[in-house]
């Protein structure tokens, strides 16, 4: 029993040893802050309550206000001019009482005294196209702002209203308690705007060649604010960027237009027979159950014929939609349109595609395709989508989604050609506008203050669509694309961003309009880190099932971003405060590296430091097994005489004491090779530790170790490795899923990469 005794001795005095190694801290100065990075969250989040619970559920208490709309509109093709007038009916289902109401006013964003062209910066150049000059310094500034009419209630009595740039305060006549409606009237115009030439997510693009317009409108018209639990009031400044927050309801809109025109918008269209001809609807009957290919339901052919004429008699188009929370609606004489069915569940779901034919040959391929394939991709990772068709618009320079439609981008030249570049392009945008119908359309985050819950949600699920979309659709990836080309995504394509100049870069958890690199900020990080999260942290399974989880709790609802990280957590039992706190709450970034690597040879044969070892603890020389690391003494003799661990005399001895014979055939495989390999951590960010070892014998090994392996020490860490063949080489993220800044660092032995002038000079040799 002595040798037992001692070995487990020997075992204790390596194991404090390595856990001092990695409990050394820097001395404490008073006033110190814990910089822990596994430190909770609790002082970010906002304490649980009754509206949302500490489960990131929605509490017991939670309410939304609903806003229903009844409209009436006429585009004027002449003037570019849209009318409106509208009643709203807000009802109050909050426990608070309201003195007034706050209505959104986006199109002031365009206003004449608009400030949002005075918040950038400017400056002169040594050059500019005479464009540009005339542009920015002598065109007069186009009015595109709301013309408020009247503000009236349902009576006809005039309202007190108040415009604050992008937003109006409506007084009330009486306050409003819990379960109060209240109904007002508010008549508007304003005029459209060239999208194309003069910017905005909404508007027209004019034609020169057949004098026609096509119009993608959107934000035209006054639209309730969002009232809740988190701050009141969402009545943040509209100044161009950071999309929006509104509250869910029903509309009912009538919309007429040129009757030459082809129209399609949010909600289901109550008049088709009066609106379609006979042939439309014989095409559009054959779609509802067509579920491979598109079905035209107004052609090329038809369309351009149409270019063509100027009908001055009007048709009128009516929509209605329930439990929404915008509306968008898109017309022009010069449309194409085609749809197809799509089988969500139980369900057929239709998905449509508009477009002029400067989109084809390009949009008649695969835009409606394109509608089908996110619509099924997104489904099985959230919900099957509840509502009933999915439109996709052809627009110059857009990208912007409503519910039910979006506008895209992507054009093939006057010939008809386009690149990979456009095709992709175009694919990818229309998966990403038509995936925004679940984040934030159906999920409903607040766009003006957390951007990332939106479009890195939808970048992160884009990403998974576009790879789905390369294997239903081969046809779509050029020859030599065996996948999708995601553009965002992976780990590795967000290094750049990660390891970039901090001073202009801002943590994902900062207002839109107040970061750097917008596109990055808002998209690719939290989309990577996502994407992170579910190949190597959590894995597929757990992560599918709480993000699932999340996306059900929070349909129809408004969710905040400690409602994600909670509902992360609890619907996967992984603690991610570590994973929150570095990702989305600062700009640091992944640098894991190989610091040193030491070999141990095992013997019986005490050296010098072993001697010392024994007679400091009163310990029988004899009786112990000693590593001696390379280079020190009694290496080189030892390694003559190197053998499996269990041959090692003391060893032998306590199996033969300790063992069973069948307890002994069952050991595992014996290690003969002893290394200590520490690891460093440059970076802030705590990751996994993923270590790939390969040995002599060609073989690969790969190990992923926590990120709780940082907990104790966030500079470095130890792990000592027995091995029964030779390691000849160490990788640390060799599949680059970590979006680790530096790699240089990340092998052992250190590759050692060769200079340009290396290069140039052994070329100049050789040759």
């Amino acid at each position: 029993m002595k040798i037992l005794k001692n070995f487990l001795f020997v075992l204790m005095l390596v194991s404090v040893s390595a856990y001092a190694q990695e409990d050394t801290k820097e001395e404490r100065k008073p006033g110190h802050t814990n910089e822990n990075k596994f430190k909770q969250l609790y002082d970010e989040f906002a304490t649980p309550n009754m509206f949302r619970t500490g489960s990131g559920a929605p509490g017991p208490a939670y309410y939304q206000q609903q806003a229903d709309y009844k409209m009436d509109i006429v585009l004027d093709d002449e003037k570019a001019r849209l009318y409106g007038d509208e009643t709203i009916t807000y009802t109050n289902n909050s426990p608070d009482v309201l003195t007034y109401l706050w209505v959104q006013l986006d199109q002031n964003v365009r206003a004449k005294d608009s400030k949002s062209p005075l918040i950038n910066g400017s400056g002169v150049g040594p050059a500019a196209f005479p464009s540009t000059v005339t542009n920015t310094y002598l065109k007069p500034r186009f009015d595109g702002g709301f013309n408020i009419e009247h503000v009236k209630d349902v009576n006809g009595k005039d309202l007190k209203f108040m415009v604050n740039r992008t937003m109006m305060r409506i007084e009330l006549p009486e306050v409003m308690k819990t379960g109060d409606q209240f109904s007002f009237q508010i008549k508007w115009w304003y005029n459209i705007n060239d999208h194309v030439n003069q910017g905005g997510r909404s508007g027209y693009e004019y034609f020169p060649e057949d004098d026609n317009r096509a119009y993608v409108i959107a934000q035209f018209y006054p639209r309730m604010a969002v009232y809740n639990d988190v701050e009141g009031w969402q009545n943040s400044q509209f100044w161009g960027r950071d999309e929006f927050a509104l509250p869910f309801g029903n509309f009912d809109v009538n919309i007429t237009v040129p009757a030459d025109h082809i129209l399609d918008g949010t909600g289901v269209l109550t008049n088709r027979e009066e609106v379609f001809s006979k042939q439309m609807m014989k095409r559009y009957k054959k779609a509802l159950k067509s579920y491979d290919e598109p079905v035209v339901i107004v052609t090329q052919e038809e369309a351009e014929k149409a270019e063509k004429s100027r009908s001055k008699k009007t048709k009128t188009w009516k929509l209605s939609a329930k439990m929404v929370r915008d509306f968008g609606f898109t017309s022009s004489r010069k449309f194409i349109w085609d749809m197809m069915a799509v089988k969500l569940g139980e369900r057929d779901v239709m998905a449509v595609s508009l477009y002029p034919k400067e989109g084809n040959p390009l949009w008649e391929e695969w835009s409606t395709k394109a509608v089908a394939s996110t619509l099924k991709s997104y489904s099985r990772m959230t919900f099957d989508y509840p509502y009933h068709k999915a439109i996709s618009v052809h627009a110059k320079s857009q990208g912007m989604e409503y519910p039910m439609i979006c506008w895209n981008y992507g054009r093939p030249d006057k010939d008809g050609n386009y690149s990979d570049r456009t095709k992709y392009g175009m694919m990818s945008v229309i998966i990403h506008e038509v995936g925004h119908n679940f984040f934030p359309m159906i999920v409903n985050s607040d766009e003006r203050q957390w951007t990332w819950m939106d479009e890195g949600l939808d970048t992160f699920l884009q990403y998974i669509a576009e790879q789905d979309f390369g294997k239903w659709y081969p046809d779509a990836l050029s020859p030599n694309d065996e996948t999708y080309p995601s553009r965002r995504g992976p780990a590795r394509k967000i290094v750049r961003y990660m390891g970039g100049d901090q001073d202009y870069i801002a943590p994902i958890m900062s207002k839109g309009l107040n970061t750097y690199q917008f596109g990055n900020n808002a998209y690719g990080k939290p989309a990577t880190g996502l994407n992170i999260l579910r190949e190597t942290i959590m894995g597929r399974e757990l992560f599918d099932y709480a993000f699932k989880e999340y996306a059900n709790r929070w349909m129809f609802k408004h969710p905040t971003p400690e409602d994600f990280f909670r509902t992360m957590e609890d619907a996967s039992a992984f603690d991610l405060d570590w994973f929150w706190r570095g990702w989305f709450y600062t700009t640091d970034y992944t640098d894991i590296g190989v610091k040193e690597v030491k070999k141990f040879v095992v013997t019986d044969i005490p050296n010098e430091n072993g001697k010392k070892i024994a007679e400091r603890y009163n310990l029988d020389p004899d009786a112990l097994v000693y590593f001696i690391p390379e280079g020190e003494e009694g290496y080189d003799e030892a390694m003559k005489t190197t053998t499996a661990i269990e041959e090692v005399s003391t060893v032998k001895e306590y199996l033969m004491d300790n063992f069973t014979p069948e307890e002994r055939k069952n050991l595992k495989a014996s290690p003969k090779y002893f290394y200590q390999v520490t690891y460093n951590k440059p970076g802030g960010l705590v990751m996994p530790l993923i270590v790939e070892y390969e040995y002599a014998d060609g073989t690969k090994e790969k190990v992923t170790f926590p990120a709780q392996i940082w907990r104790l020490n966030d500079k470095e860490v130890t792990r000592a490795i027995a091995s029964d063949k030779e390691i000849i080489s160490i990788t640390v993220d060799p599949d680059l899923e970590t979006a680790d800044v530096d790699t240089s660092n990340n092998a052992w032995p250190k590759e050692v990469k060769e200079s340009d002038f290396e290069k140039f000079k052994n070329k100049k040799i050789k040759g």
